[in-house]
């Protein structure tokens, strides 16, 4: 059976772009933070099916919560960078990207004491424009990305761009690998199987199967993914416009149950083991 990689973003339940929208950036940083407990429920479901995964966590988390982030490593599980600030790439210049993902690196790492070799950008946003992105992942040492998600939606992803595992960059000896989030052909449609919203949204049995249909059909790996907040059913609820409310609340209350669900039909691991980065 092909073994997937499993990730979480660790991240706070507003650092995404519907709280953006609803609550200034002053006002951001004085919600409380949750994402402690948020991480302990994901570790008892990963411990519950013996899976490790694959953790991106944002810089600045990371130096807030210390002690989660040595949890997450005790427990057996790679800790990777998702960049420092929760920023965009799509917004900043070539030299404000590589430092801001110097200091994330460097934060997870005096952390842990382990490399830290896998990168996602925050809301997939490095796009064709931002391609220069990944001579500055490779530049600082990085092994591996997962910024793509090749499907259509209104803030991310590209349909056009490689389903599969693929080297992105390399500079004599050294190379970058892209490990896209994973996506069901179905005619001339990528469709999304790789989680976030859409895992919430669609049958937990729906999902699994095109996970597991691609499998078989091209004996590839998948990538999948979920935020600790998405279990966290009792976060703090704001305003917001209609459509970020949906997109941000929906089916909060299933979430973990969906997740025992995937993880009792589909055998991941963290996307470093399927790599076979050791």
């Amino acid at each position: 059976m092909i073994v997937n990689a499993l990730s979480i973003d660790v991240e706070e339940y507003y650092h995404g772009l519907e709280f953006e929208a609803a609550v200034p950036a002053h006002e951001r940083c004085l919600l409380p933070s949750r994402v402690e407990k948020s991480v302990e429920v994901v570790l008892d479901v990963l411990a519950h099916h013996g899976t490790r995964a694959t953790f991106f966590i944002v810089g600045n988390v990371a130096e807030a919560h210390p002690a989660m982030v040595e949890r997450i490593a005790r427990a057996g599980h790679e800790l990777a960078c998702h960049s420092y600030r929760h920023e965009l790439v799509s917004r900043q210049s070539a030299e404000e990207f590589r430092a801001d993902v110097q200091r994330a690196k460097r934060s997870v790492e005096e952390i842990v004491g382990q490399r830290v070799i896998g990168f996602r950008a925050p809301n997939y946003s490095i796009g064709p424009e931002q391609d220069w992105a990944y001579d500055v992942l490779l530049d600082e040492g990085f092994l591996y990305d997962s910024s793509s998600y090749p499907v259509h939606h209104d803030r991310y992803g590209d349909p056009r761009a490689p389903r599969f595992v693929h080297e992105i960059r390399r500079k004599g000896s050294r190379s970058l690998i892209e490990f896209p989030v994973g996506t069901a052909r179905v005619g001339y449609v990528n469709l999304p199987v790789g989680g976030g919203g859409f895992f919430r949204l669609f049958p937990t049995s729906w999902i699994a199967r095109g996970i597991l249909r691609e499998n078989r059909r091209w004996q590839r790996p998948m990538m999948f993914y979920f935020h600790p907040w998405e279990l966290d059913p009792d976060q703090p609820r704001v305003p917001m416009r209609p459509i970020d409310r949906f997109r941000h609340y929906v089916n909060l209350a299933h979430h973990r149950a969906k997740v025992d669900a995937l993880l009792h039909r589909v055998r991941f691991s963290s996307a470093r083991e399927v790599l076979g980065f050791g």
